[in-house]
Parts: C-alpha cells; sequence; structure tokens
C-alpha cells in the first residue's frame, strides 16, 4: 500500500524499490497474511506519532492512590466533620480513604469507641464511597479503607440539557 492509495501485489525487491523512490520506508503489517501485507511510509514520522499517542494516554490516566485520616477514640465533632469533609473530597477525586484510629496509653481498653468512630465515618460517607473492610484492630490502631463510588458513565457526545429560557416579561 502507497501513500497515494494505490495497492497491488508484487515482489518484495519492486515494493521495496518503489518505497525507496517515494523516500519511504516499507514497513510490514501483517507478516503472517497470505500474500504478507507491507504499507509505505515514514517509519521515524510514524514512530512520533505512536510516541505521542502514548504520551496522550498516559497524561489522562489517574493514579489512585490511598489517602489517610488519622483520629483517636475521643475525636471531636468538629475535628470529625472537618476530617470527614477532606474524605467527601478525596472519593470525589477518586482517590481511596483510609481512616485510622491511634489508640495510645490505656486508650486501648476502649477499642469498642474506635471501631464505633470507623463505623459511623463510613455510614456518613455511603453516598460517597463503600467500605471495601469492616474496621479491624492492628496493633494499637483500628482502621478500615473506603473506595469511591463509580459514577454511571456518561455516553460520549451527548450534552445536557440546557435550562429553558425564563418567559419574557409581560408590559
Amino acid at each position: 500500500m502507497f501513500p497515494d492509495g494505490t495497492s497491488e501485489v508484487m515482489p518484495t525487491a519492486a515494493a521495496l524499490r518503489k518505497a525507496q523512490e517515494l523516500g519511504l520506508d516499507l514497513v510490514l503489517i501483517a507478516p503472517t497474511a497470505v500474500p504478507p501485507v507491507a504499507k509505505a511510509i515514514d517509519y521515524g514520522h510514524y514512530q512520533y506519532e505512536q510516541k505521542k499517542k502514548q504520551h496522550d494516554a498516559k497524561k489522562k490516566q489517574h493514579v489512585v492512590q490511598v489517602k489517610e485520616l488519622k483520629f483517636r477514640p475521643n475525636t471531636d465533632d468538629h475535628d470529625y466533620d472537618f476530617k470527614m469533609n477532606h474524605a467527601i473530597r478525596f472519593l470525589a477525586e477518586g482517590n481511596r480513604v483510609k481512616a485510622v484510629v491511634q489508640f495510645r496509653g490505656r486508650e486501648i481498653a476502649h477499642a469498642d469507641l474506635g471501631k464505633k468512630l470507623l463505623i459511623r465515618f463510613a455510614g456518613d460517607l455511603a453516598a460517597h464511597g463503600t467500605v471495601e473492610a469492616q474496621p479491624r484492630m492492628e496493633g494499637r490502631n483500628a482502621h478500615i479503607l473506603i473506595s469511591p463510588v463509580k459514577a454511571a458513565p456518561k455516553p460520549a457526545g451527548e450534552k445536557p440539557p440546557k435550562p429553558s429560557a425564563p418567559p419574557p416579561p409581560q408590559s
């Protein structure tokens, strides 16, 4: 296949000669086909285009991170609300949230308070995320993992409806 749109069956040597006359490279597209399919292209430009496509695809990727929020068993309501708003923002960005309750000293005797706090936290975030693992203890910490809720994908090319214009004023 040549840039001018012509395609024909010819020996490899003839195809190579014709590609060199045009200042192009002969690249095998389907070597296992009978007869093998080759295309005359500028290979350097082709590699450049492939790299550019890979770079653009990589740019559009979102790496999911695990954001950690630390609590204590006696965390105050204002602090709890503040951290919950951070968790909502993290989940909206598509990141996972790990809530950790740290116990120090004698607080470990009241591990049930920490688990209640984590269950309350998961319940408050139910609209924004789903619980991956129930609260569990690891040493002096209790933790829970919450992942974002998957939004329904929007069909491509479909635009949101425009609000209707207000009626004209009557005089």
